[in-house]
């Protein structure tokens, strides 16, 4: 992009804030648009700029190339300065982190990989630090860690730790422990009331893990290979599914109850379960969190609702937490107004809540648990 002072790289991640996607390679972003429906796209690029050239060559936008912005000054920052970093134009950052190759002490890594975040509008050198805290990986200078966690005093959250391994489904226990999927390709995981475990894989069929199948889950293993599934979540004995036409289906030993709650597929499910109730959370590709108690007819409004598809949930006592497909996980205080945000970066597929209503994240590659300010997690 010549003359604007940004790098291949951050026109990506500026794009994809703009049109509501995570991605960090022109690759990433023309496949995320590609399952999107068709629109219209302004960008500040130059007309020949080879991102417009590819962006158009997908046939279902209308692409208007508006030419860059006047060039910004050009600062280098200190980039082994962690507050410099954090503080400084992070197109500049960018610029300096992508066209060099020296790792101070990780904090390239860790901005390269998180950039989509660091980059918008709407960010500060707190929420950057922050972010760059659950970047780095653990070949990152000791020193850095502290000095981020400082610097980002103030923040809802807090690190409290992370995991290199595969987030790609997550739940917990009825003892609140976290679990993961054993499969990397299951797309849901839940458990039922004995410990034994169920996995949605990619096809959309239902697994046993962990005990033996049961009159219950043998039927609902048997609907599925006939109508897969599209998510899974368990409400006590009771095993609940969604499907690509929007409807909810609640199996149970009495029968089966369901619900038509989207428009369009049905990404996510999460339940709570009492001894009175059952609560069902479900999410869709409409943008739209909607809560139903199977036997009743569902809520008119939803509990949330966003321009992008949900690609995650999970429902503890007091705590929802949402994923959404632009990178945006939430956590929402059920029965309170109170909602708390965070991107980390790369993409999240899953989400969890933990008893005390911290915030687990799984993303492709890692684990992170983000504590509540003041708050511990277990």
């Amino acid at each position: 992009m010549s003359g604007t002072g940004v790098t291949g790289r951050a026109a990506v991640w500026m794009l994809a804030n703009r049109l509501g996607v995570v991605a960090g390679t022109p690759a990433e972003l023309l496949s995320a648009l590609l399952a999107g429906p068709p629109r219209t796209v302004r960008v500040d690029l130059a007309p020949d700029d080879d991102l417009v050239h590819a962006l158009r060559a997908l046939g279902h936008l209308d692409v208007t190339a508006t030419g860059p912005p006047p060039p910004a000054p050009y600062s280098t920052p200190t980039l082994d300065d962690p507050a410099a970093v954090c503080a400084a134009d992070p197109l500049s950052v960018t610029e300096a982190y992508a066209s060099g190759t020296d790792a101070h002490g990780g904090l390239r890594a860790a901005w390269l990989r998180a950039g989509q975040a660091l980059v918008r509008d709407d960010q500060t050198p707190a929420g950057r630090a922050l972010v760059l805290l659950t970047a780095l990986d653990d070949t990152a200078d000791p020193r850095l860690a502290p000095a981020l966690a400082e610097l980002s005093a103030g923040q809802p959250w807090r690190l409290a730790w992370s995991r290199r391994t595969p987030g790609t489904a997550l739940t917990t226990t009825t003892d609140g422990r976290l679990i993961a999927a054993d499969e990397p390709r299951a797309t849901a995981v839940a458990c039922l009331p004995d410990g034994t475990r169920l996995e949605l894989d990619e096809r959309g069929r239902l697994h046993t893990r962990g005990g033996p199948p049961t009159r219950l889950t043998q039927a609902v293993a048997a609907t599925l290979a006939q109508h897969p599934a599209t998510a899974l979540a368990t409400a006590g004995p009771t095993v609940l599914t969604g499907d690509r036409m929007g409807t909810v289906h609640a199996f149970g030993l009495g029968g089966v109850d369901q619900a038509a709650l989207h428009s369009g597929r049905v990404t996510a499910l999460t339940a709570t379960a009492s001894t009175a109730y059952t609560v069902t959370y479900s999410g869709g590709t409409d943008g739209t969190v909607r809560a139903w108690r199977p036997g009743r007819a569902p809520a008119r409004r939803p509990v949330a609702a966003r321009p992008h598809p949900v690609v995650a949930l999970h429902a503890g006592d007091r705590f929802l937490a949402v994923a959404w497909a632009d990178g945006l996980a939430e956590l929402h205080g059920l029965g309170t107004r109170r909602v708390l945000r965070f991107r980390p970066g790369p993409r999240i597929r899953a989400v969890a809540v933990t008893a005390d209503g911290s915030l687990v994240l799984g993303l492709d590659d890692v684990l992170l648990c983000l504590a509540q300010a003041e708050r511990s997690c277990g």
